[in-house]
Parts: structure tokens; sequence; C-alpha cells
């Protein structure tokens, strides 16, 4: 029996929400919410402590507790739309730090050049982690459960794709891992679901807003389209209401299998499912892909799902061939592990080397005069999506949304 529809979407609006981290330039001194405040919202926020600020883009900048900034994009209407906002909050954070440290008689004053950076990051060395959350509108129409069921094995093994990579400490001692939710406390997961939903307003009556908590922030441009656009297809495919039994795919413990998918960067390690079967990331990714490409045959795709798509496939080949070089341009954690592993050879170090991770850290530091992802990109090193020119208009133009509607 085919499953009920869970109601088509004909453009989905994204979100992003992002938890920077306001530290020493090492990364390893959180600034406190009082230090980071007056250092970098008091250009853009009126009061003594301001906290939550709405720009003219659209997006919302907020003070929350222990330093950290979080930045909500606007709502936009297409992928590549979210990868220019996602961007360009890298670029108003960067440009308020700049302005902190020349403003006389101020906090920024006090610091000289370089003794603060702002990071992009999932955890720091300490064990905080930082949230990162991904919107998508879908219709309200459906069983929350039966979304969640097709959802939550895609989103454990999606880190194989877009995770953001790092060097973590385990009992095996320094490992590279596909990301930091290795090391993500297990009580604190449990507490906080993978995904939940909430009603959208009167204004948009029919949908509700789901969001997802199983996210690693990403600097590389391709990965976010990854990340967004492999996901909305899933989420078509849900909508479609013709999931085929290969993605019955429930976990048996969905929080279990987020640290076994990211210890594995080959992804061939086996993850249980519920009903006793066994499958790698790699196979659980795959089912996932073969549908999405039936879904769009039968429908068609647009260049953006066609791009997705083709990175996809080539992700899953490159990472199952063990030839990391073919998406060494466009996958973050790969990206940032071919950085350590040519740091490595080139100095002699273990990877438990201080100096390795202080250049764990520094890939995501959004300064572009020395971050270490934006070195790379100068030097032509990664693929990009966006144009500087839409990146700096986003900083204070908001996107334009299409009209979205329940359709089937």
């Amino acid at each position: 029996m085919v499953p009920p529809s869970l109601g088509l979407v004909d453009t989905r609006v994204f979100g992003l929400k992002n938890e920077y981290s306001v530290a020493s330039a090492d990364g390893y001194r959180q600034l406190s919410s009082e230090e980071a405040s007056r250092l970098l919202l008091g250009p853009v926020a009126s009061g003594a402590q301001p906290t939550d600020v709405l720009l003219r883009n659209g997006g919302r900048l907020q003070r929350e507790a222990a330093g950290r900034l979080e930045y909500a994009t606007p709502e936009c209407g297409s992928v590549p739309d979210l990868v220019i906002h996602d961007k360009a909050s890298e670029r108003i954070l960067e440009g308020l730090l700049a302005d902190a440290r020349q403003r006389p008689g101020e906090e920024g004053k006090e610091r000289h050049e370089g003794d603060i950076s702002v990071l992009k990051i999932s955890a720091d060395p300490s064990g905080h982690r930082y949230g990162c959350q991904e919107d998508y509108l879908v219709a309200r129409r459906g069983e929350f459960g039966r979304l969640a069921d097709i959802l939550i094995p895609f989103l454990v093994t999606r880190q194989l794709i877009c995770g953001a990579g790092t060097v973590a400490q385990t009992p095996r001692g320094a490992v590279y891992c596909l990301s930091p939710a290795v090391n993500t406390n297990k009580t604190a997961t449990r507490s906080r679901p993978l995904i939940t939903t909430r009603d959208e307003p009167r204004a948009t009556p029919g949908f509700r807003r789901l969001r997802v908590a199983v996210s690693d922030p990403a600097m590389s441009e391709t990965t976010t389209l990854l990340k967004a656009g492999a996901t909305d297809l899933v989420l078509r495919i849900a909508e479609a209401g013709t999931v085929p039994p290969s993605l019955r795919l429930t976990l048996d413990n969905p929080v279990r299998a987020i640290g076994e998918v990211s210890q594995d960067i080959t992804g061939r390690s086996p993850v249980r499912l519920a009903d006793g079967r066994q499958m790698s990331a790699l196979d659980i990714q795959g089912e996932y892909l073969a549908k999405a490409k039936d879904l769009t045959d039968k429908r068609g795709a647009d260049a953006v799902s066609r791009r997705v798509l083709g990175l996809w496939e080539r992700a899953l080949n490159a990472i199952g061939a063990g030839n990391l070089d073919d998406i060494a341009r466009e996958i973050d954690w790969v990206i940032k592990y071919r950085l350590i592993e040519r740091y490595l050879a080139e100095h002699g170090v273990p990877m438990s080397a201080p100096e390795v991770a202080r250049a764990d850290l520094a890939y995501h530091d959004i300064s572009r005069d020395r971050g270490l992802y934006y070195e790379l990109q100068r030097g032509g090193a990664v693929e990009r999506t966006a144009r500087d020119i839409e990146i700096f208009e986003a900083k204070t133009v908001p996107p334009t949304l299409g009209r979205y509607r329940q359709a089937g």
C-alpha cells in the first residue's frame, strides 16, 4: 500500500542558523557574552546590552550565552541564495570585528590586531558545542513520524558528504573524523531532537517549518549547496509518497550511529538498523541518491538539482574508491583533511600535535586575511558557487522569495 502524500512544496523556503565562537586568536579562550556583545554588536544595536538585532538584509544577529553569537539567515527561496546569505553572515561579522578594532575608547581599542577570532565551528578545544540548524518549509499534511523515519537515516549518514571534519581525541588517540559529532554529549543530544517541526504563522497556512539540528556549519560553498540541496531532494521523496522498501532504513540507535559514522572516513563501517540488518553509511547514502535520481528522472530537475546530484554521486564514488582527490576542492571535511595531511608530511608531527589542533581551528576562522579556508580560496584551491558581488549585496539586501504553495 502506497502511503499518502505528505504534500508537495513547489518552491522550498530555506534558512540557516549558525552559532559563532568569538575567542582569542588561538581559539582557546572564549570571550564572555558581555565582551562579545560590546565588541561586535555595539555598532548595529542600541542599548547598553544589545542581544538581538534584525539586520537590513532580513537576517538576525543574537548574542547567546557564553559569548556565542548566533546569526540566522533570512528566508531564502533557493539553495544558491542560501549559500550567498550564509557567506554574507561571515562578511557581516568580519566587518563588525574590523570596526571594533578601530573604535576609540572601546573594547576593541584595547586589543591588538589579530587578538580576536570569529570561528564558524561545531566544537572548540574546550569541548563547547556550537549549534548549526537548517530550516525547510514543508507541507503540514501528513504524519511527522513518517517524515522522521525517512529523513533521520539520511541525516545521520549525511556527514559522509558534508561533514565539517575535525581532529578528535579518542581512545585510539588523535584521529581525523567526519564531524565534531564524535564528541557530542549523548545526554544533551537525546534531550535535543535531531529534527523538529512547528506550524508556520497565519501568513503561510498549511505549512510547517522543519528544523534540522544534526548539522555542521560549512566553510565550503559547495558543501552548503550539497547539504541543503540533497536534503531538499530527500524531502521531495518523502512528499511524493512513493517511498520504496529500500528507504525503510530506521536506525537502531540514531545518536550512537552519529558517532559511529563520524569516526569512519571510509564510510564502510556497519551501522545497525532497527530490524537487525547492518548497512554502511556509503550504502545508506547510495540508496537515497538512487531514489533522488529516480524522482528527478520522472519529474525533471533544474540546474541546481542536477549539480547537487552530480556532486552527491561523485562524492560517494570518490569515498568508496578511496580517491579523495576527486572531491578535494568541494567537500569541507576532505578539503581540511588534505590540508592537515600536507602539514603532517611537511613538519613530521603526529596528528596529536598542538600545531595540528591550531590548524584545525584556523580553517574555520572567517577572516579572509588569516583563515586557512580563505587562504586556500585565494590560491584557487576550492570550488565556489557564489560571486563576491552577490555576497556583498546580500549583506544589506534581502533575498527575493519565490512563491510557495501546497500542491498535490
